[in-house]
């Protein structure tokens, strides 16, 4: 065969390979509706899931303190919750509001979430032969009906219930678990396995940044205008990620139109993903990294809850300047967290980069343990630069296990691990702060530190094993 032959078969092979993926201009291929509209960045679902996420960060602090001022007025508690510097007040009152808080939000988040964890196993398993575009509008819309009803309750001045009703509406819908299903799945369609886990990365630094500008955002004005403006904020903000999806987003995956949603199958695809061993070790591989991906989340998710109770109290005795920059310190470990794994990787392989921003959370998290002035504490969170490298190498090699009609099965129930990590590590680590007090008041950052080093010896064996797996191959076919 001629050279310039060979040369047109390999052209022809290549044009064929890039028609089936979704290039940065959105070329569609056939038996695949395109979006009305086109974009001309080369972006996909980052603006969804950066829309979607600023809006739960804008609203969830605003929830509990719109739940602390109506409970307070219902029990006649007209107090002011003071810092952990001052001297402590022992009212019966303001103890019971704080308990009627608590409860409030336990109620309203575990409503959403045993709700919402039936439904997202159903969309995200469904949309492998259904499509990615609607995972990505239903809980949008779903998300816009919950702000919906919570500005009514506030308009009405509703019972704190009714917070309840729109929780759980949201839920029915599949909540934000199912729109980080549907946007990781989505990216797993259109990445090859080189660039999949800095796409991944990508989507891990949208959570960041906007949580960082929703949190300024929402303290800022909610002293200046009170509740209600910055809840039409989330409902716009909701509507507008369901219309960008509409307008912009091309579908990954051709529709089947006999594909139900109401369906035991989807249930049944997602236990048969753990439970095929096809290739051989396949499962043993996905239950180890899942597992990491819980110790990893909880444990950045249990801290994340006590940073700003930890700072308002003695030594540090923070006011809100101070735990604003620290918040913002914390979040813009998202964005170094994205440059150092994009650097690392050209020297390093995923399992290895993973270990290291481990290693920097680990660090960071003894040092903040111990940490009793200012300095310390922001050198705490300098040293966590890195601590957001590892959980997308984890959803990374979670991906490449699993077939390309198995990534909505598979991000389904990442999403639902995430959201029991979101009740295990808020129970387990506010539990232990005040047990902890008395010996070592940055103990639960100790902890979670300790329990990080699982994670990065089980990942680092696996990385090793990999290796001498591809090596082994390697000599294989050189042989044959």
């Amino acid at each position: 065969m001629d050279e310039s032959d060979t040369s047109a078969i390999l052209a022809e092979d290549s044009e064929s390979g890039d028609s089936s993926k979704v290039c940065c201009c959105f070329k569609v291929t056939q038996n695949k509706r395109p979006p009305p509209c086109s974009c001309p960045f080369s972006v996909t679902v980052e603006p969804v899931l950066f829309l979607s996420m600023f809006s739960i960060a804008l609203q969830m602090p605003l929830n509990t303190q719109y739940l602390w001022e109506r409970l307070s007025e219902d029990v006649g508690y007209n107090g002011t919750k003071g810092g952990g510097c001052n001297a402590t007040v022992h009212d019966p009152l303001l103890k019971e509001v704080e308990t009627l808080t608590a409860h409030w939000n336990l109620y309203i988040n575990l409503g959403g979430f045993l709700v919402g964890l039936i439904m997202v196993t159903l969309l995200g398993s469904w949309s492998d032969r259904g499509g990615r575009r609607m995972v990505l509008i239903i809980p949008s819309l779903g998300l816009a009906v919950q702000a919906a009803v919570y500005l009514i309750v506030m308009y009405l001045k509703l019972p704190v219930f009714w917070f309840l009703i729109g929780r759980i509406c949201s839920g029915l819908s599949g909540d934000f678990n199912s729109i980080l299903a549907g946007c990781f799945a989505y990216v797993a369609d259109t990445s090859g396995m080189g660039s999949r886990t800095f796409r991944v990365a990508i989507l891990e630094a949208c959570l960041g940044l906007s949580g960082m500008f929703a949190s300024i955002l929402g303290g800022l004005w909610r002293r200046a205008q009170g509740y209600i403006n910055p809840f039409w904020l989330v409902l716009a903000t909701n509507l507008a990620a369901a219309f960008y999806t509409y307008l912009f987003v091309p579908e990954t995956v051709t529709p089947d139109p006999g594909a139900k949603l109401l369906s035991t199958r989807h249930h049944r695809a997602i236990y048969q993903l753990y439970e095929s061993d096809t290739p051989q070790g396949r499962r043993t591989k996905l239950w180890f990294y899942i597992f990491c991906f819980f110790l990893v989340v909880s444990v950045h998710l249990g801290c994340s809850d006590l940073y700003v109770l930890y700072e308002l109290s003695a030594p540090l005795c923070w006011g809100p300047e101070l735990i604003g920059y620290g918040s913002a310190a914390k979040n813009l470990a998202y964005l170094t967290s994205l440059m150092g794994l994009r650097a690392m990787q050209c020297c390093l392989e995923d399992s290895w980069v993973a270990v290291v921003g481990l290693t920097s959370n680990i660090v960071g998290l003894i040092v903040i343990s111990i940490a009793d002035t200012t300095p310390l504490m922001f050198t705490g969170y300098g040293l966590c630069f890195l601590f957001m490298a590892s959980t997308p190498v984890l959803r990374s090699k979670l991906s490449k296990l699993v077939d390309p009609s198995e990534q909505g099965a598979l991000f389904a129930s990442v999403a639902c691990v995430e959201g029991l990590c979101s009740l295990v590590s808020s129970g387990v680590f506010n539990s232990l702060y005040p047990a902890t007090l008395h010996f070592m008041k940055g103990f639960p950052f100790l902890f979670g530190a300790v329990i990080l080093l699982i994670p990065a010896g089980i990942i680092g064996g696996l990385g090793c094993q990999e290796k001498r797996e591809s090596r082994t191959n390697g000599e294989g076919s050189a042989i044959s």
